[in-house]
């Protein structure tokens, strides 16, 4: 027994995230019929970032051709940015061989599949403690991940299984319930306060980190298949992702696996030492090559996925 004593959840006040403003919406989601790109892309110059992405998408089109994975890691913007069903299209062409993300792309994929809305007023919410106190994503994601523990799911597939099974109104919009449908692993690397439903009486500490858990241990597998050729491709994650591809790579490697001259790229609208050190520097060392991109998810997406999208 702790001497310590915890805080008591179990008189937290909530409210229907039906009723909650919400700053995304399905209506401003990007359409998947959208114009073709290739050709803007050749377009650009020969020079600095543009040739970077020119060279990017090359390895990325061989990586399909090759059938050697290409790996999609995200924080919850690319959601917010209205871009799941981009990623979808992604997934339903088989051009994703796998998704990892951090946990609160659970949370937006979720609301947006049940409520078609999602990303709520943070400032304001905070001046009176509703900030995340939405009642039907804490308990139901909470119920969710502890079921699915129970039946040995990770946190991705227990998600996503359970999106899928009960079709909700904006269900198709979901990034989760897509991979669980075309049997494409969506593991979800959490750190236990980081997100909103910990902030729920429903949260299990066990469940949450061991289902986190065995999603590290599915992801790491995955990563083995980078060599000669894989790619990984990273979008706004500063911190959780970058270091779980480290901790992935290092374990491959040490488990006497060749991952070597694969093709990693970070985007994102600034330079963080993480994904610059742990996704494009490091990893790539000993053979492939490393991109750092700087610019909006909501037009380097589109731009990247369009022109794959279109081979």
């Amino acid at each position: 027994m702790s001497k310590y004593e915890e805080i008591d959840l179990s008189n937290i006040s909530t409210y229907s995230v039906e009723d909650r403003p919400s700053k995304v919406h399905v209506k401003d989601f990007v359409s998947d019929e959208f114009i073709k790109t290739n050709e803007f892309i050749k377009s650009l110059p020969n020079i600095l970032a543009a040739k970077d992405l020119k060279e990017l998408i090359r390895h990325a089109k061989k990586a399909i051709m090759d059938q050697k994975p290409i790996i999609l890691m995200f924080g919850g913007h690319l959601i917010k940015c209205g871009l799941s069903p981009l990623i979808n299209k992604a997934i339903e062409q088989e051009i994703i061989s796998a998704i990892a993300v951090n946990g609160s792309v659970g949370i937006h994929d979720f609301e947006i599949a049940f409520f078609g809305k999602t990303s709520e007023d943070v400032e304001t919410a905070l001046e009176d403690g509703s900030f995340g106190m939405g009642a039907e994503t804490g308990r139901i994601i909470n119920e969710v991940i502890s079921e699915g523990f129970e039946n040995e799911l990770g946190y991705g597939e227990a998600l996503g299984k359970f999106i899928f099974e009960e079709r909700p109104p904006y269900w198709d919009y979901s990034v989760f319930a897509k991979a669980y449908e075309y049997d494409i692993p969506i593991t979800v690397h959490v750190g236990i306060g980081t997100d909103i439903i910990y902030q729920h009486p429903q949260a299990d500490g066990a469940a949450l980190g061991g289902s986190s858990y065995k999603d590290f241990k599915i992801f790491t597998n995955i990563v083995k298949e980078l060599n000669d050729g894989g790619v990984l491709l990273s979008f706004g994650s500063a911190v959780i992702l970058p270091e779980v591809f480290l901790k992935a790579l290092t374990i491959v490697r040490n488990l006497g696996y060749e991952v070597n001259n694969f093709y990693t790229a970070v985007f994102d609208m600034i330079k963080h030492y993480r994904p610059m050190m742990n996704i494009v520097n490091r990893p790539t060392a000993c053979g492939g090559k490393g991109f750092h991109f700087i610019g909006h998810h909501e037009i380097m997406f589109p731009l990247l996925l369009g022109s794959l999208l279109e081979e």
